[in-house]
């Protein structure tokens, strides 16, 4: 065996410090590849709060927006910037840039000493330092592999921040539409309202039977039962948005838009929408990663089996005659009875259940967009079908109704079935408004990108309900068809 010189020795534990130390270097952060990520796919800010000045300033910027009426993207930005899941998932970035900073790390090496008494003449001692030499030469491939869990990291957390986004906005639609349909319960109310007081005015004259003036009281508490269930949808829907904003306190009486936006002018196409998901979507991207990392695990699984050990050692001894002695030796552990047959096995299978698992996120993928673009497709053809012909055809009843009443033609309580009939449409058309928008951001989820830059709602005018008060019995003078016109049960703002 060639015999390696103490400075030989010495060089060479030099230069695996160096490259040990080179490699330990801390990589550049990778959120700044999540931020730019998720920038390109929602355009909305992500901050990672680690105690910065720019902290300070986002805590500033999130006030300030809950301190005025907010917008749904509003809602969604705040969450981004305030929520502590989120939060708690960046720290996933720096375990993984931990992890790829400790794989370019030499281990440490073993120092071990000796001393026997008496001295004859000189104490007698053994030094001998210890390096495992094999070491150095897998720090690429471990760097290999805690590179790729970093990128897969990355991707990772980017997902999550898009999966928060979709979260955080089909929240705020439904908080908007539990206020619309509050103040469509709320017209109800008042509708049966009106026909319980004119009931009950009949009753007391006699021209009423109880069985009828039963009905139409029994009719006003079912309506004031079902506003008091929309108050409780209020207060859960806007507790789920508070939750995902992050929000509680003086900073949760935030104040929100009331009114669901209008559909966008929009061409969906679903093979389009297929093939962008593939190409974009962030946990697909994650699990192509996570391939790469089992084929270097496995890379470097093998090296190991085939050299488990090389330890490379500086021995200095005294000996009691005053002699001494210096010089290096060669440790091998050979691999005759462990192959790593056991750890190769369980990364080639951990290869194969990673791959099946992208083969089977990809096919799930597409069954997603597939889903969320049908429901879309209904729910906008619903919307249209509501605010195209429906609301209109209920609106000309109702103008009808109201002149036929003015001319004595039919009853009141005709004309407030008329209009609770109205309402119900309303009623109907928000919640398909609502599907809607709820669909559209499962979509945007399932595609991991923004669907369409530009979400311009159509201005077609979309059918008002008119408010509905009688204080007056039936016998009263004609109620007043020219009142006041308000889009209770429309998107515009």
């Amino acid at each position: 065996m060639p015999r390696l010189g103490t400075a030989g020795f010495v060089g060479v534990l030099a230069g695996a410090w160096f490259l040990s130390g080179c490699a330990g270097e801390a990589k550049r952060d990778g959120f700044e590849d999540v931020r730019r990520i998720v920038d390109e796919r929602s355009g909305l800010r992500v901050v990672w709060n680690r105690g910065s000045p720019e902290d300070l300033s986002v805590d500033v910027a999130v006030r300030g927006m809950l301190g005025r009426e907010i917008s749904a993207d509003e809602a969604v930005q705040v969450a981004l910037l305030n929520n502590r899941e989120l939060q708690a998932t960046y720290e996933e970035l720096g375990i993984a840039q931990a992890d790829l900073v400790q794989a370019g790390l030499l281990r440490n090496p073993f120092l071990s000493m000796e001393m026997r008494f008496p001295k004859k003449p000189a104490f007698p001692f053994e030094i001998d330092f210890t390096q495992d030499f094999l070491d150095l030469f897998l720090i690429p491939l471990r760097t290999r592999v805690a590179g790729a869990a970093y990128e897969r990291a990355k991707l990772r957390v980017a997902h999550a921040v898009l999966e928060m986004a979709a979260r955080a906005r089909a929240a705020a639609f439904e908080y908007q539409a539990a206020e619309q349909m509050l103040e469509l319960w709320g017209l109800y109310a008042a509708a049966t309202e009106a026909s319980e007081y004119a009931a009950e005015r009949l009753h007391d004259a006699g021209n009423m039977t109880d069985f009828d003036f039963a009905n139409q009281k029994a009719a006003h508490e079912g309506a004031m039962l079902e506003k008091t269930e929309a108050e409780g949808r209020v207060v859960d829907a806007r507790a789920t948005l508070s939750a995902l904003m992050g929000v509680w306190g003086a900073d949760g009486q935030w104040h929100m838009e009331k009114r669901l936006a209008d559909l966008p002018a929009e061409t969906i196409s679903a093979d389009e929408l297929e093939r962008a998901a593939v190409a974009r979507r962030l946990d697909l991207a994650a699990a192509r990663r996570e391939v790469r990392v089992m084929v270097a695990s496995l890379g470097m699984t093998r090296a190991r089996a085939a050299l488990p050990g090389l330890d490379l050692t500086a021995h200095a001894e005294g000996e009691p005659e005053g002699i001494a002695t210096v010089g290096p030796s060669i440790g091998v552990v050979l691999p005759l009875w462990d192959q790593g047959q056991g750890a190769i096995g369980a990364d080639e299978a951990r290869l194969r259940q990673a791959w099946h698992r992208y083969a089977a996120l990809m096919v799930e993928v597409r069954a997603e967009v597939q889903r969320a673009c049908n429901r879309v497709k209904v729910a906008r053809k619903r919307v249209e079908r509501y605010r195209g012909v429906l609301m209109p055809l209920r609106q000309q009843i109702t103008e009808d109704a109201q002149l036929r009443y003015n001319a004595m033609q039919i009853g009141m309580f005709d004309l407030l079935r008329i209009r609770q009939q109205q309402i119900d449409t309303g009623r109907a058309y928000v919640e398909a408004l609502r599907d809607y928008w709820v669909a559209r951001s499962e979509l945007q989820r399932a595609v991991g990108a923004r669907i369409a830059a530009n979400e311009a709602a159509t201005s077609q005018p979309v059918p008002a309900v008119p408010p509905v008060v009688a204080t007056q019995p039936a016998e009263a003078a004609p109620m007043d068809h020219s009142m006041e016109m308000h889009h209770h049960a429309g998107g515009s703002r």
